[in-house]
């Protein structure tokens, strides 16, 4: 039994533990999820909840007068968020990967992930931030279950496929340049993408690898055009029409499939685990 509560802990089959909130660490229910949320006591992971305030809060794309806003300076405005977060935290160690969701539902808009190397640099960071404000609002930090992005991300997101829009229930991850990313990570030792990320990455192909997808990021129009993420993944999206090359390494960002598809696998494996004991 004790085996078995163990392989589905955290999956959509445990009924006693939110999946959500052990994989993203934020839940749309709330306080009010008929599951737990298992809140971490220490993690090399520290979530700032809703911090990232776009220019385009209201309408992708549009700012609060309704004039249409300059994708450029959006991103500009983004990426000096990025490096004043980065260059803050990253007095108390060095930050393995910081990330911003793009999403627009209310349990993820803005949200801020950053993950040290060390928990006691999370632990420190922490402290730190009690009490202080960004622009005027006050910094909402507590330590995050999330240790591995991949398991956060959405998949279909990162191949510009995702029907469920900003209000998708795992993270789209908002992407700064590639300039910044080696200003700003560039100065720790043995520089990588993120260990929860990326195992035994070259340098080369992580860097070609971020670049397809930033352009792919930068590509999507629904941020200059004020259409809302789920119009445009249904009716706008690009489709990419990768090389034989590409094909062959997508294996390693497989699509997320359904609920269903899920529930169907993790069961298979659960009766596999128990037909070899």
């Amino acid at each position: 039994m004790a085996e078995h509560l163990a392989s589905i802990f955290g999956t959509e089959k445990d009924r006693v533990n939110c999946p959500f909130y052990f994989k993203i660490g934020a839940c749309r229910h709330g306080d009010r999820c008929s599951r737990l949320h298992n809140r971490p006591t220490i993690s090399p992971t520290l979530l700032l909840s809703n911090m990232y305030q776009r220019p385009d809060m209201i309408t992708p794309g549009v700012d609060a007068q309704g004039q249409p806003l300059d994708p450029h300076k959006i991103q500009e405005h983004f990426e000096e968020f990025y490096e004043d977060i980065f260059e803050e935290l990253g007095k108390f160690g060095e930050i393995e990967s910081l990330n911003v969701c793009d999403n627009l539902a209310d349990h993820m808009i803005g949200n801020v992930y950053v993950q040290f190397k060390e928990e006691d640099q999370a632990a420190a960071a922490l402290q730190a931030l009690q009490g202080r404000f960004y622009s005027g609002r006050p910094i909402i930090a507590d330590f995050s279950p999330v240790t591995d992005f991949r398991e956060a991300t959405c998949r279909q997101f990162e191949e510009n496929n995702c029907n469920r829009g900003g209000y998708c229930n795992f993270m789209h991850v908002k992407l700064i340049g590639r300039d910044l990313r080696r200003k700003l990570f560039g100065r720790y030792r043995g520089y990588r993408v993120s260990r929860s990320r990326s195992r035994s990455v070259s340098p080369r192909r992580r860097d070609r690898d971020y670049d397809r997808r930033e352009k792919d990021y930068r590509d999507r129009d629904y941020r200059g055009n004020g259409r809302r993420h789920d119009k445009y993944d249904r009716e706008g999206g690009r489709k990419r029409h990768g090389s034989p090359r590409r094909s062959r390494t997508r294996s390693r960002s497989p699509v997320r499939g359904g609920s269903e598809e899920r529930r169907a696998r993790i069961e298979q494996w659960n009766r596999e685990r128990e037909e070899k004991q």
